[in-house]
């Protein structure tokens, strides 16, 4: 191979073991067939995420340099997988990439949202923010990373360059799927019962234990701008109309 990009990985379960057999033995086993079979590659692109760095506890969006405090099963086992493949950058050219939330066509995570904004009526924790990264950006990212030398050895947080506001979030799936809805406010104490509601009612998916442990903290944004320096990465798509295009492939599958 001259190439790997490693971008599985499980985003959903409330199984601890499940997370980290997948997030972080799974990297593990993958870098390391990548040295046995093709220690002469090019790139090993691994893609974590921000939930591995975890939230920004000072209002500042996170940088590469920053300690890493993961609160969910999902981030623990993200880092783990970050430092199992890091292990080898001795030995392989790896590059580490860490979005935030990625939406745009074929997601199934974010259509949640979408599909309780049209419902009219979304849960609202009070006032949080939040970085996102529309998909074909974070494509145009993970290509750059593999091809600058500058990136190898390095770890990158990518995201449109802007931090959200939940109300500019809900604002902008509205108009994409036109409707308003009624925001029914949540204590954030009593998030971890919806949690464990939306487990028992609809089975596994983003609204879960697990999840619910990131919600509760109010600064999940990060600073795009090592990745713009060094690998020259300049995201197109801000959240009102990736929310639009996302909205159009969702209604034209006839997943909304």
């Amino acid at each position: 191979m001259d190439y790997i990009f490693h971008l599985a990985g499980v985003t959903k379960t409330c199984c601890e073991s499940e997370s980290f057999n997948a997030n972080a033995k799974g990297a593990d086993n993958l870098i390391g067939a990548a040295l046995e079979h093709s220690p002469g590659i090019r790139r090993f692109v691994h893609l974590s995420s921000l939930a591995a760095a975890g939230p920004s506890c000072d209002g500042k969006p996170l940088k590469e340099d920053c300690a890493t405090l993961p609160v969910s099963i999902y981030g623990k086992t993200k880092l783990a997988g970050e430092k199992a493949v890091y292990a080898y950058r001795d030995k392989l050219p790896v590059t580490i990439i860490r979005p935030p939330a990625v939406y745009g066509p074929r997601d199934r995570d974010l259509l949640v949202f979408f599909k309780m904004v049209k419902s009219g009526m979304i849960p609202y924790w009070g006032k949080c923010y939040y970085s996102f990264l529309y998909v074909e950006d974070l494509i145009h990212g993970i290509i750059l990373s593999a091809l600058e030398e500058r990136a190898k050895g390095e770890i990158f947080f990518m995201s449109d360059g802007n931090a959200y506001s939940i109300d500019e979030v809900i604002d902008a799936i509205s108009d994409a799927v036109q409707k308003r809805p009624v925001r029914l406010t949540i204590p954030r104490f009593f998030m971890p019962v919806l949690g464990f509601a939306s487990e028992k009612l609809r089975g596994t998916n983003i609204i879960n234990s697990d999840k619910i442990k990131e919600m509760k903290y109010s600064h999940w944004i990060c600073d795009t701008s090592k990745a713009m320096e060094k690998l020259g990465f300049e995201p197109k798509v801000k959240i009102k109309e990736g929310a639009k295009w996302t909205a159009d492939w969702y209604r034209i599958h006839q997943w909304l």
